[in-house]
């Protein structure tokens, strides 16, 4: 059997805008479950007591409590402006969300999301919960200045699309606020899909 041939990307928000030196901790957190989280919610729900929440870490085995994906509690996320922690906005609405709960509900509206960085993404040890953790919500594509080579290894093992901006290039010089539209087109002779990307502009 043959694998799928590269597809695309089409008419994607942006998830989350990130600066630089965004590490596997930032994105699959090991630390303590926050009571505010949604895992911490799941786990609670499932009559697991406050003081049993423990960490994402001991907890790696459940893709349910792997909602944590993006739950670090000092992620800076540039859709809010300046305001650490796990939050984004839904852009449809404009509504300030836990990033678990933005990413359910861009799939539940069938829409493809993205996520912009800057450089050194995935920097850190590696963890496959990086890569697997964005693709549970539903993250299709990941553009930045620049990734770690084993975590942009694990995206694409995953089916995530790793692109890189041009020598010089970024969100910021390209006048991307992350309130856009992305459409991603895929040639089907790919040897590099770092090189090939173009984005559709829609305010």
């Amino acid at each position: 059997m043959s694998p799928p041939g590269p597809c695309g990307v089409k008419d994607a928000y942006c998830l989350l805008n990130f600066g630089d030196s965004i590490t596997t901790d930032h994105i699959s957190p090991s630390g303590s479950i926050h009571i505010d989280s949604p895992a911490a919610t799941y786990l609670m729900e499932h009559e697991f007591d406050r003081k049993d929440l423990y960490s994402y870490g001991s907890r790696r085995g459940s893709d349910e409590v792997m909602g944590g994906t993006f739950a670090n509690i000092r992620l800076v996320n540039k859709l809010l402006e300046g305001e650490v922690g796990p939050k984004t906005i839904h852009i449809p609405s404009g509504e300030k969300l836990s990033v678990f709960k933005a990413a359910m509900l861009y799939k539940e509206e069938g829409h493809d999301t993205i996520i912009l960085a800057g450089t050194e993404y995935g920097s850190g040890s590696a963890r496959d919960w990086a890569a697997k953790g964005p693709k549970e919500l539903g993250v299709e594509a990941v553009i930045a200045k620049s990734f770690e080579r084993i975590h942009r290894s694990n995206l694409t093992g995953m089916g995530i699309i790793p692109l890189c901006c041009k020598p010089g290039e970024d969100a910021d010089t390209l006048g991307l606020t992350g309130h856009e539209r992305y459409t991603i087109d895929l040639p089907s002779n790919i040897n590099d899909v770092s090189k090939t990307w173009s984005r559709q502009h829609k305010l």
